[in-house]
């Protein structure tokens, strides 16, 4: 039921009464539709969004493209998986176009980016080239608007 996962991506919160209501389900079929998505892994986990800007935690956050050579028979993933397991990489994905793996991480300052680029992930074997960009400003992430954008709201002059 696509109806239900949507609803639990958008408020992780909602409790299986609450669902129950909302899909005119009973509460015993959304415990059990729940416990169903969470062992066959289509439900791999339950997230809070948190806008650290707004906290005393100083963070910098990056996105770094890489250039891999796959390896045979066992294509981007051996490369990915090792990628992975660093606590420091939050997110990786494997990419069409001008790059193959982008990898976004977290890191306390651009020092400790640049060190976990220069020392981790370019000494892998296969990564042939890295390029480090760091975020400036979040917008907009999981669909969740952060902070308000200011709007120029001066008329164009003619």
């Amino acid at each position: 039921m696509t109806e239900l996962l949507r609803l639990l991506e958008n408020d992780a919160r909602l409790t299986p009464e609450m669902l129950a209501l909302m899909l005119e389900k009973e509460v015993g079929d959304i415990k059990t539709m729940i416990e169903d998505y969470e062992q066959s892994g289509v439900i791999v986990g339950y997230h809070t969004l948190i806008d650290w800007d707004k906290t005393d935690r100083e963070s910098v956050s990056a996105m770094i493209e890489l250039k891999i050579t796959p390896q045979r028979d066992r294509g981007y993933d051996h490369v990915a998986q090792k990628i992975y397991n660093y606590p420091e990489v939050e997110s990786l994905y494997l990419m069409s176009g001008g790059f193959d793996l982008a990898v976004f991480i977290r890191g306390k300052t651009m020092r400790e980016v640049a060190f976990f680029v220069a020392e981790k992930l370019a000494t892998i074997d296969d990564v042939v080239s890295t390029a480090t960009h760091f975020v400036l400003r979040k917008y907009k992430d999981n669909d969740v608007i952060y902070g308000s954008v200011p709007v120029d709201e001066r008329g164009n002059i003619t």
